[in-house]
């Protein structure tokens, strides 16, 4: 079933000196219950597109429809915090709340009362493998790995169909790059989600259903 869909999506902007065609005329569609990966050099386009699908910018052309609804048409804050989340390579916690806070966060601004939202935070914990002595740390106290970890649980918590990960395991030692890849691969298997990867790593690559590279702006399907 399709979830994310863009139709000939194009994204441009200006730099100090020139104009930058980040995407060119890119369609593909993304469905349940799949893990994507999207590869490419840097500057090839893949982060922007990326953000394009999160609703973070507006295609200058073509169009980008979630379940057959133009995002452009959509309340984009209300997509993101609904059916779209983001997991960044730098894992984007705040810095004051402890892990179980950071992942209560998206459930009570859903308005999910605070005893409520603890609890779902414990078991989403539970289920990305983190154990109850990581509850109360803060993200400067835990490893990489268990700070994306509580970056996924968070994604999770806000609830929708969709995970855009961008460079997931780029901090991570090969252990957690493991163990993150085999989340995200469950995620979208088990759990139904549509998970979509930037990465550079083959690795990464290698564990998604299908495979997309961008290069100049343009994508092409690998398998």
């Amino acid at each position: 079933m399709e979830t994310l869909r863009a139709e000939k999506v194009s994204y441009s902007y200006q730099t100090k000196y020139q104009k930058v065609d980040a995407v060119r005329e890119v369609s593909c569609i993304f469905e349940h219950k799949k893990m994507y990966a999207i590869i490419g050099e840097s500057g090839s386009g893949k982060s922007t597109f990326l953000s394009l699908l999160a609703g973070l910018d507006v295609p200058d052309a073509g169009t980008i429809y979630v379940q057959g609804q133009s995002l452009k048409e959509m309340d984009r804050d209300a997509y993101r915090l609904n059916q779209a989340s983001v997991v960044y390579q730098s894992f984007h916690l705040f810095p004051l709340l402890n892990a179980l806070e950071n992942v209560m966060l998206p459930l009570e601004f859903k308005g999910m009362k605070k005893k409520d939202a603890k609890r779902a935070a414990q078991e989403l914990l539970h289920k990305v493998g983190l154990t109850e002595k990581i509850y109360r740390q803060f993200p400067k106290m835990m490893s990489g790995g268990e700070q994306q970890r509580v970056a996924i649980a968070r994604a999770v918590a806000a609830g929708g169909e969709v995970i855009l990960a961008d460079e997931p395991t780029g901090n991570l030692d090969s252990e957690n790059e493991e163990k993150i890849v085999e989340l995200l691969k469950n995620l979208a298997h088990e759990d139904g989600y549509t998970v979509i990867v930037i990465t550079h790593n083959p690795s990464v690559a290698e564990a998604a259903d299908h495979v997309f590279r961008m290069k100049d702006g343009a994508m092409e399907a690998v398998r």
